[in-house]
């Protein structure tokens, strides 16, 4: 079952595409054609497949998508984040290692249970599905009120009955004891199709930063490859929640579209050379 719970810790339609970090508040999550109308400020057209989240793979496995819906706190502009999930055990690419998750949404990657890191083991963990290290790095994130220290916190989110596309438990931490307003970067995707190149919005969802983190971006050029460098340098148990979320953009297996670490402006492909200068991998991060 899912278990939410623990210490606190003290402390309408688009417009134009856009890039950049921005303040973000969920205000839903899988909407419904009903919550489109009433939440988002839009209605689908009756053929929209917008709301159809469950299908299934190539292997027959079962997937899920989660459409989690950000609101700028400054501008009211609104984005889609989706994560995908799929009902099957995560392997690298040998499968000479499983990733493993634990009670609170920590993920680690070992050849043996028994070689995983004594942290943590601390508490209990399980064998990761697809598509969960993402979700739960959110989810770790919005949460924020959630003390992860404490041995009393869980967060954890009942993979059968989320599979099954019942995602009441998540829409429940919204605007819940938990919850907290979170730093996203919005994209621009830019893709060929029908051999004309396409540009779409988009928000990284493989990383998100805690609110006050996003003041650092005013004070120092995380665009400057020589400040990257020296990030790369620390060991990562010295670095700040803001300088993780710069390496994994920039890492070896960062972001593939357009962005900037500028505060949330308006998009103008004018401004921006050709999109594969901004491809660092399409390897993947299984290790």
């Amino acid at each position: 079952m899912s278990n939410i719970g623990g210490q606190r810790k003290e402390n309408k339609e688009y417009g134009g595409r856009k890039i950049g970090l921005f303040e973000g508040r969920v205000i839903a999550i899988n909407p419904s054609a009903e919550d489109f109308k009433e939440v988002l400020g839009f209605e689908l057209k009756e053929d929209s497949k917008k709301t159809e989240y469950l299908g299934e793979s190539d292997e027959g496995n079962t997937t899920l998508r989660i459409d989690v819906w950000l609101e700028a706190v400054k501008s009211g502009e609104k984005f889609t984040v989706p994560f995908f999930l799929e009902n099957k055990e995560r392997e690298n690419k040998d499968m000479t290692k499983k990733q493993y998750i634990n009670a609170v949404g920590a993920c680690s990657w070992a050849d043996d249970p028994n070689n995983l890191p004594d942290w943590f083991k601390e508490r209990e963990y399980r064998i990761a599905n697809v598509g969960e290290e993402d979700l739960y790095n959110f989810l770790r994130t919005w949460l924020g009120n959630l003390n992860y220290r404490s041995a009393e916190t869980v967060l954890e989110i009942e993979w059968k009955k989320l599979m099954k596309g019942n995602v009441k438990d998540l829409r429940e931490q919204i605007d819940g004891e938990w919850s907290t307003t979170i730093g996203a970067l919005a994209t621009v995707i830019v893709k060929e199709k029908d051999g004309e190149i396409k540009e779409y919005q988009g928000v990284y969802n493989r990383a998100f930063l805690p609110t006050y983190a996003l003041k650092n971006f005013r004070l120092v050029d995380y665009s400057d490859d020589t400040i990257v460098q020296k990030l790369k340098a620390k060991k990562p148990r010295d670095l700040k929640a803001h300088e993780k979320f710069v390496l994994a953009v920039k890492g070896e297996y960062g972001i593939k579209d357009i962005f900037t670490f500028k505060e949330l402006c308006d998009y103008n492909s004018d401004d921006f050379l050709v999109s594969s200068d901004k491809v660092i991998s399409e390897e993947g991060s299984d290790y």
